[in-house]
């Protein structure tokens, strides 16, 4: 499951994904200096950490290879809630398990509602509850 692939640096946009550290993160902006008399352009990448929220930096040339986490995005609806903890069963393998709430979907997140998750790397998160 800890799928990832390889990409160029100069394809990368705001908004797409970046592993750091192997951290899966969402570019959140970059920076590209000009070409030097002696070597390439460098890109400086500012990202979010996709599960932790951390903020994470990535400096490198613009030739230089990235990688690139597979995310992938699936529903699951809501079968109970205690405290900050969801029990959830995917839509599509039935399967059940536990993931912690965000505190902003606390308030919203009640049994039968569905939940939008993303997962990448071997863990999952809730991204948005319908």
């Amino acid at each position: 499951m800890d799928e990832k692939i390889f990409a160029s640096a100069k394809e990368l946009r705001v908004g797409s994904y970046l592993l750091i550290d192997e951290t899966p993160c969402r570019i959140a902006s970059m920076d590209k200096s000009k070409p030097g008399k002696h070597g390439a352009a460098k890109l400086r990448i500012v990202a979010i950490g996709i599960f932790d929220n951390n903020k994470k930096n990535w400096l490198g040339s613009t030739d230089s290879d990235v990688e690139v986490p597979v995310i992938e995005r699936s529903n699951a609806q809501i079968v109970s809630v205690s405290g900050k903890t969801a029990q959830l069963m995917d839509t599509k393998t039935f399967e059940t398990f536990e993931l912690t709430i965000p505190d902003e979907f606390i308030s919203v997140a009640e049994p039968g509602k569905e939940a939008e998750l993303m997962s990448a790397m071997g863990k999952r998160a809730i991204q948005r509850i319908k």
